[in-house]
């Protein structure tokens, strides 16, 4: 076992699964091989405890560090505002700046609030939008944090919420009085949301634009509609997609706007940062009910945001990735194609994902293995940053294909993936930790 596997067996003892993210847990990659920690990332390098280095081809932070990791104008500008200090009884100037840096961009709003984590913000959006419409019934669609209002979907029925992202997640601690409270609706199904707005005293319409799939016959301009006249508080939620294929939300390539939308994890590139942002009469009315936290007042993150705006503006990040992750996606499948392996690629570009039709999990943890081992961390998804260079892809294409090599032995039955695996089947979804 190498530094990493040790220390995190040390730190399950210590910390209630493991990590704080669930996203990031060794059991989600490759059970007992995983590296764990890092010591250093730099652009798309990653060193671990055993100061190996390997390329990201992974998640990326969970997709935090679109221009890449320790970007030096960002991190120049974080150490500028050490230097003069995070912290004071008065608040930060940037707090201002930002909120009118992100009204330019997005006209059709009035008004944001701020915080630090896309949980924060979800609950933030969903505080207003209930307060605004009177009412407490929400529709979601998508995945959207660990807080209780939206966990609460599992008190209806069990693993309610079994198709927006996370399986088998329990509402335990989760108070049964908020059951009938939150309505899960599936992508595309305007007809089924209709159903589930006429039956329930639905107030808040809250969801992913897009994720895995693209919207069909006007699903979004449907949407729009039915908020406008059911007068329902319309809710976007962008802490994953914004910034990757636009300047600002993805549900500008559209031309469907929100009554409140959220912004986080490219806001900062890192640092912690996301918004929600409005139109003022909505937003108005998080002045009528407690929303307060110390650390939202803090000024690392809006000056990381500010800096993290100007350069991806500037450079056009969002092209940038969009491309990169293109590149990623027709490889996946080129390479599928020559290996005789059918797989099923979804997202949009600069976050995407694919999965085997047979075995997905074993082969997926193969993947994961071998790729380690040829210097990748790497699984069956890919966040794009602007630090991933043509040499940098070429080098994970030619590994890749080594890899599919064997899986496509391995579904002939000229060998055995049970033998070929060197650690645990790695988890899909919210596992207990032994």
């Amino acid at each position: 076992m190498g530094k990493g596997q040790k220390l995190y067996e040390k730190g399950k003892k210590l910390i209630p699964g493991g990590t704080m993210l669930l996203s990031k847990r060794p059991e989600m990659f490759l059970p007992n091989k995983w590296p764990s920690y890092f010591s250093k990332a730099k652009g798309c390098e990653v060193w671990d405890l055993d100061k190996k280095r390997y390329f990201d081809m992974t998640i990326m932070g969970i997709g935090t560090n679109s221009l890449g990791y320790g970007n030096y104008e960002i991190d120049n500008a974080v150490r500028e505002t050490i230097s003069k200090g995070n912290m004071s009884t008065l608040n930060c100037p940037e707090e201002v700046e930002l909120a009118e840096r992100l009204i330019e961009i997005n006209p059709w709003a009035g008004m944001v609030r701020f915080a630090r984590s896309g949980g924060e913000a979800n609950s933030i959006a969903i505080r207003i939008a209930r307060a605004a419409s009177g009412k407490d019934g929400v529709a979601v669609c998508g995945y959207h944090g660990w807080h209780d209002w939206y966990l609460s979907a599992n008190h209806n029925k069990t693993d309610n919420l079994s198709n927006h992202l996370l399986p088998g997640l329990e509402p335990l601690g989760v108070p049964k009085s908020l059951s009938n409270t939150v309505f899960p609706f599936q992508y595309n199904d305007y007809d089924g949301l209709v159903e589930l707005v006429n039956n329930n005293n639905i107030g808040v319409i809250k969801m992913e634009v897009m994720r895995n799939f693209k919207p069909k016959n006007d699903f979004l301009s449907k949407v729009r509609d039915l908020a406008n006249k059911k007068n329902i508080v319309l809710i976007f939620d962008e802490c994953t997609s914004g910034f990757r294929e636009t300047f600002g939300g993805i549900f500008k390539k559209f031309n469907v706007t929100p009554d409140l939308v959220m912004f986080g994890k490219t806001l900062g590139n890192g640092y912690a940062i996301t918004a929600v942002v409005g139109k003022k009469d909505v937003m108005e009315v998080a002045q009528k009910t407690f929303i307060s936290s110390t650390f939202w007042t803090e000024r690392i993150g809006p000056t990381a945001a500010l800096k993290t705006l100007e350069v991806m503006h500037r450079i056009k990040s969002w092209e940038i990735i969009t491309k990169t992750g293109a590149k990623v996606v027709s490889n996946w499948k080129k390479i599928a194609k020559e290996a005789n392996i059918e797989i099923s690629v979804f997202g949009i570009p600069a976050i995407s994902s694919y999965s085997f039709k047979h075995n997905n999990l074993k082969f997926k943890t193969y993947v994961t293995q071998e790729m380690l081992k040829k210097g990748f961390l790497a699984s069956t998804n890919f966040y794009a940053s602007t630090a991933h260079n043509d040499d940098i892809l070429n080098s994970y294409f030619d590994a890749l294909s080594e890899v599919y090599t064997s899986i496509s032995k391995c579904m002939s039955g000229d060998k055995d993936i049970d033998k070929l695996l060197e650690s645990p089947v790695c988890h899909d979804g919210f596992y207990r930790l032994n």
